[in-house]
């Protein structure tokens, strides 16, 4: 079964009388996947660069970031 049929057959057995607050939410999610596409303005870019340039690829261990935080995990 997609998830669309799922979704469907959850609506389905959701009353008449809250079907309101199913649409509304339906509607929030749909406004929150609307996305507009810019281009990145010079700031962007710099910090794109900066961020680039300081990662060397290497990744610290959540305990020893903890850890050099002073926080006990």
């Amino acid at each position: 079964m997609s998830n669309r049929e799922m979704a469907i057959d959850i609506i389905n057995q959701i009353p008449e009388s809250n079907m309101l607050y199913v649409v509304n939410m339906l509607n929030s999610v749909k406004n929150l996947l609307i996305v507009e596409e810019i281009e990145p303005d010079e700031w962007d870019l710099e910090m794109i660069a900066r961020a680039e340039a300081e990662n060397d690829g290497t990744a610290i261990p959540l305990e020893d970031l903890a850890k050099d935080l002073g926080l006990d995990v």
